[in-house]
């Protein structure tokens, strides 16, 4: 069977000249790999939105006690359980300083001849909860920053050395971070404090006894991972010494994750202070912390609801955005949640 083809004229097509040069010019700019990062970073609005809060936060815990007139310690004894009044806002019917007394609602400051306002309130010791919530923020955020820099030096030297070496060494190692994982965190953690005076020396060093066992074992996975890769068998081979291999090529790739963890790290650490605060084993009186705040706070919630609120508050949105920007640094920096 014979089939027909029309043929077609020479006019119908057009030749496309090749450029060889243009073929071969790259249509995207260059990136490195932490401007890839950041890139995808931004597209993550709620990392960007609490990023943004958590900036702001730890902006308000340095210039929030400066800005309020009173000192966090300063005791006033005739302000005494002043409900929240803050100019402005007072208008819409919140913080407006009108608190319960004997089933009726009463203007507090009236009541009690107080001309300035306290923003967040007062304690039962006439002390402005404002510059204490802020100074709490401070000290706690102190406290877990310090704590999980160590626990990430710790962790990151000790997974390094493990991993990179194996062996008999690398059992040795990894035999004690068993023994130390088998032991209750909390347990160690109290008895230590127990042995020391309470204070934030004490809180950290308990925070890190056991705390960096689990940044070892992620630095460790990630070096046995790549430590038999061509980039450090070419190194080896060059004659580079085991730190340098460690410290200029291995750590590098490891780098990424190494900040996820710390990202996660860090509101535990904040979380397990405010824990050993509310149950008296953190900082003592009149020394202040999200902790000791929010104990203080729910003795009195159902009369004076406003100085468990704030510091609860604070807290919260501290967690919620730490979580929220781990998850926003996990999803830039792991190659494998790449588009």
């Amino acid at each position: 069977m014979t089939q027909n083809y029309e043929k077609l004229p020479q006019d119908a097509f057009t030749r496309i000249p090749r450029d060889t040069q243009e073929a071969e010019k790259i249509s995207k700019p260059s990136v490195s790999f932490w401007q890839d990062a950041w890139r995808s970073l931004k597209k993550n609005r709620g990392a960007i939105i609490s990023l943004i809060l958590f900036a702001l936060i730890v902006l308000m815990s340095f210039i929030g006690p400066m800005i309020s007139p009173y000192e966090p310690n300063d005791q006033t004894i005739t302000h005494a359980n002043l409900p929240p009044k803050m100019p402005i806002i007072e208008n819409l019917g919140i913080m407006d300083g009108v608190g319960t007394l004997g089933g009726r609602e009463v203007d507090m400051y009236e009541m009690k001849n107080v001309e300035q306002n306290y923003w967040f309130g007062t304690d039962g010791l006439g002390r402005d909860m404002f510059s204490r919530v802020w100074k709490g923020t401070q000290v706690s955020l102190f406290i877990a920053f310090v704590a999980a820099a160590i626990d990430m030096l710790i962790g990151v030297i000790y997974g390094g050395i493990s991993g990179y070496f194996g062996g008999r060494v690398d059992d040795v190692m990894q035999r004690i971070v068993e023994i130390l994982t088998g032991i209750p965190n909390l347990v160690v953690v109290i008895l230590f404090i127990l042995i020391m005076d309470p204070g934030i020396l004490a809180i950290i060093i308990a925070l890190t006894i056991t705390g960096w066992t689990g940044m070892s074992r992620v630095v460790r996975g990630q070096v046995l991972k790549y430590k038999s890769q061509e980039f450090v068998l070419a190194a080896r081979t060059l004659g580079a010494s085991d730190s340098r291999i460690i410290w200029k090529h291995l750590m590098p790739n490891v780098l990424g994750v190494i900040i996820i963890n710390t990202m996660f790290t860090i509101p535990g650490a904040i979380f397990f202070e405010a824990f050993l605060s509310f149950i008296g084993l953190g900082l003592q009186a009149p020394d202040a912390s999200l902790g000791t705040l929010i104990n203080d706070g729910y003795k009195l919630i159902q009369y004076q609801p406003h100085i468990l609120l704030f510091p609860a508050l604070v807290l919260s949105l501290i967690m919620i955005a730490f979580n929220l920007i781990g998850d926003g640094l996990r999803d830039a920096l792991d190659p494998k949640m790449k588009d």
